[in-house]
């Protein structure tokens, strides 16, 4: 896992950090966000929770906001203020607890890996009560959607941690994982494919450029799909230690097939000479981190890069070539996730085949910073852009 955070930045955490002090500037904008929109993909029902009592609301400027994203993979945690620059993190919690292990063999979530997670939320839960939240919206997302017992691990994470989980459909997690990176968008491109690979899941959206006078993200979102296959789910169908070359073949041409109701719905969409990817996960800031050289992860550094495609070319090779035990060794890496990363590559390598791109924007950003920033704007404490980019 990716170590540190960046200190007094002006930009959103790293999503592997543990606490920071910095202070997001806009980061985008988006309608609302549970309303429908076209899809020949039917989402799943999202089984929604109250908010939790303990954490009431309070108006600006006393608010302090919280969002938590529970993946199949990682439990993460941001804590916010509202700011004139957007809003202020003040705390910050990231740890692989691999909820989803064994889910696509089983259909059930097993009891080790509830028990890693129950640990980590307990870790939360004690942040909230630490920083004085006032308000949050604390999520999960396709291991809990997915699994049998999903709904009974939540009633759990209830009685025990005193937290109250939404399970959120895969609508949802798509537009608030736009909403959280969709800033770093060239403003001079028609239209760009931005996605978002997880551990269970994986979002992908075909975002056109904004509009004057209307900003609204939604009114933006030309398509969107979840692919329900993430690192994990990839990893654990094809292998993740020893990656042959027809292993990783194979997992690129299992994606592909899988984008393909999404590439036909996209096929007529404009690209112009400015279309690019913009990916947030931790498959791109890895891939980031690898072509900078760097001995240990910067966000600083990786945030908002733009890496060409013969750089994407480079980075992925060079990760192909590492044997497992030199991935783990890797400050980019780790040994957490030394057996998922090539399966987010072959994931990478099936969005550039299906939509070629000359430049990938890598944002260390996504699905909590855009929760943070729902709730703020629905609050009327959002500042973080013009009062015309409403939610």
């Amino acid at each position: 896992m990716h170590p540190g955070g960046a200190e007094g930045v002006a930009a959103v955490p790293s999503t592997h950090d543990t606490a920071t002090g910095v202070v997001a500037n806009p980061v985008g904008d988006c309608g609302d966000i549970n309303a429908p929109i076209a899809s020949s993909q039917a989402p799943v029902k999202a089984i929604a929770q109250p908010a939790p009592k303990s954490f009431h609301h309070t108006a600006y400027p006393n608010a302090t906001y919280a969002a938590l994203d529970l993946g199949t993979n990682n439990c993460r945690l941001l804590v916010a203020r509202p700011s004139r620059d957007g809003f202020r993190i003040v705390d910050a919690f990231s740890r692989i607890v691999r909820l989803g292990e064994g889910l696509t063999q089983s259909g059930r979530l097993s009891e080790q890996a509830m028990q890693r997670t129950l640990g980590a939320l307990e870790v939360c839960r004690a942040k909230l009560e630490a920083r004085h939240v006032t308000r949050a919206r604390l999520i999960a997302t396709e291991a809990c959607r997915m699994a049998e017992n999903g709904a009974e691990f939540v009633e759990r994470v209830r009685t025990e941690v005193g937290l109250e989980l939404e399970i959120v459909d895969r609508e949802t997690e798509a537009h608030l994982a736009a909403g959280g990176c969709a800033s770093l968008a060239d403003p001079q491109a028609e239209g760009i494919v931005l996605f978002d690979i997880g551990g269970g899941s994986s979002e992908i959206v075909w975002l056109d450029r904004a509009s004057a006078p209307t900003h609204n993200l939604r009114q933006r979102v030309r398509a969107w799909a979840s692919l329900q296959l993430g690192v994990v789910t990839l990893a654990e169908k094809f292998g993740g230690h020893d990656v042959t070359p027809e292993t990783f073949d194979a997992m690129v041409d299992h994606v592909s097939e899988a984008l393909s109701d999404f590439a036909a719905r996209t096929a007529k969409a404009r690209r112009c000479s400015r279309f690019h990817l913009l990916g947030t996960s931790g498959t791109v800031t890895t891939l980031a981190g690898v072509h900078l050289g760097l001995m240990r992860y910067d966000r600083r550094r990786v945030d908002g890069l733009w890496m060409s495609s013969a750089d994407v070319n480079r980075a992925v090779d060079g990760l192909r070539a590492m044997s497992f035990a030199e991935r783990a060794q890797n400050g980019c890496i780790g040994p957490d996730r030394a057996d998922l990363v090539l399966a987010g590559c072959a994931i990478l390598e099936a969005i550039r085949k299906v939509f070629p791109a000359q430049r990938v924007r890598i944002a260390d950003r996504g699905l909590r910073e855009g929760i943070l920033m729902q709730m703020m704007d629905a609050d009327h404490v959002w500042q973080g852009g013009s009062r015309g980019d409403r939610w």
